[in-house]
C-alpha cells in the first residue's frame, strides 16, 4: 500500500499532461483533410530527439514534451527544410517523464529514422511551449522504408491520412496538389 500515493500522483500527472493536449486529440483524417488542417509536411531524417520538462503555474507541474528535429524536404514544394516537431509525453530518463497514449511509439521517433510528418504551429501546447505540434499526435507521423519501387511511406490503416503504403513520390504529388488547392481557396476568401 505505500505505493498508492505515488500511483495517484502519476495518474494526476498524466491528466495534467493530457489537459493541454486535449485540443490535439486523434481524429479520423484522409489526406485532403490532413493537408487542409496542417501548416506543413516534411519528409526526412530524424537527426535529434529530446524531451523537455516544464513546470507551469497555470498548466501544472511536470509537463513533458518530446521534440524531434527532421532534416529533409517539404512535401508541399520540395524545398530543403529542417523542422522541429513536438508531441506531449516522453521521458527525460527512466524515472522522469510520462506516457501519452496519443504519442508516436518510441521506435517511430528514433534518431536515424526516415519519416514523413504533418505539423501545425501552436503558440502554446502547454506550459507556454510554442512549436510545430505533430498534427493528430501519432496520426501525423509516418515511417518510410526503401523498397524495389523506391521509398515507401508506411500507411497506418483506415482513419489515417496515409491509410495504405504509398510511394513517396506519389504522396509528394498528392500533398503538393492538395496544398495548391488550399492556397487557391485561401486567396479566394
Amino acid at each position: 500500500m505505500p505505493h498508492l500515493p505515488r500511483l495517484f500522483l502519476c495518474m494526476a500527472l498524466s491528466v495534467a499532461v493530457a489537459a493541454p493536449s486535449a485540443r490535439a486529440s486523434i481524429e479520423r483524417l484522409d489526406l485532403p483533410t490532413m493537408v487542409a488542417k496542417s501548416d506543413g509536411a516534411v519528409e526526412g531524417l530524424i537527426t535529434r530527439r529530446r524531451v523537455v520538462r516544464i513546470d507551469d503555474a497555470k498548466d501544472g507541474p511536470e509537463l513533458y514534451f518530446t521534440l524531434i528535429t527532421i532534416e529533409g524536404r517539404s512535401l508541399v514544394d520540395g524545398t530543403a527544410l529542417t523542422v522541429e516537431v513536438l508531441h506531449a509525453g516522453g521521458f527525460v530518463d527512466a524515472r522522469h517523464g510520462v506516457f501519452n497514449s496519443e504519442a508516436p511509439a518510441a521506435d517511430d521517433t528514433r534518431i536515424g529514422n526516415r519519416v514523413v510528418a504533418f505539423y501545425k504551429r501552436s503558440e502554446n501546447v502547454g506550459g507556454g511551449l510554442a512549436g510545430n505540434a505533430l498534427y493528430a499526435a501519432h496520426g501525423g507521423l509516418y515511417r518510410t522504408f526503401q523498397a524495389a519501387k523506391g521509398v515507401i511511406v508506411q500507411g497506418r490503416g483506415a482513419g489515417y491520412a496515409v491509410s495504405a503504403n504509398v510511394e513517396l513520390s506519389v504522396l509528394r504529388a498528392q500533398v503538393a496538389q492538395r496544398a495548391q488547392a488550399k492556397r487557391t481557396s485561401e486567396v479566394r476568401k
